[in-house]
């Protein structure tokens, strides 16, 4: 299940952050040393995400699984006007990776921007070496577009990353429906 990240799920993502900081340092993003950002509280994280997306520029979700917090996904960078894309990024408690939770999360996530918020294309960056996160895309059917060098800064220096792109026409029954399809003799939860 995908929801909006509130106030209320900050003993969850602290836990589950704390349990997973080895897992997850090669993959956050990180301030370069020479930024001003400076590291933010829950609070303040979640108070920033909820203005960006009352602003329609963001859509910070909570991946729920068996009704337990197990990640986090936000689309993120949405732009309108002639262009009418996102971005996408995710985490998730090693714990529950490799069962097709975030992939399933990733699908539900596209859709709704493409059905709901009404959004063209949606762009996933992700590091050539991250082969959990090469394969969400690959089940799902997205792109490669490109590869972008030095593109995030990431566990303390710039990372490249492959780019990966979809757009509506290219899902007209949607990503969920396609990992369905894709998988017709096995239950889905």
């Amino acid at each position: 299940m995908l929801r909006p990240i509130t106030q209320r799920d900050r003993e969850d993502w602290r836990r589950v952050r704390a349990r997973n900081l080895a897992w997850l340092a090669r993959w956050d993003a990180t301030a370069p040393s020479k930024s001003q950002a400076q590291p933010r509280s829950f609070g303040s994280m979640v108070r920033s995400m909820r203005s960006e997306a009352r602003a329609g520029r963001q859509l910070p979700f909570v991946v729920e699984y068996d009704g337990r917090f197990v990640g986090q996904l936000t689309v993120s960078n949405v732009v309108r006007g002639s262009a009418q894309y996102a971005s996408v990024g995710y985490w998730i408690d090693e714990e529950y990776a490799g069962r097709g939770i975030i992939t399933r999360a990733v699908a539900m996530a596209v859709d709704h921007c493409f059905r709901v918020v009404g959004l063209h294309r949606i762009e996933i960056a992700i590091r050539p070496e991250n082969t959990s996160s090469l394969r969400v895309v690959e089940k799902l059917g997205i792109k490669e577009i490109g590869y972008a060098p030095r593109y995030l800064h990431i566990d303390g220096d710039w990372r490249d990353h492959k780019l990966f792109a979809i757009t509506r026409e290219e899902a007209p029954l949607g990503l969920v429906h396609r990992l369905d399809s894709a998988k017709p003799h096995q239950s889905h939860q």
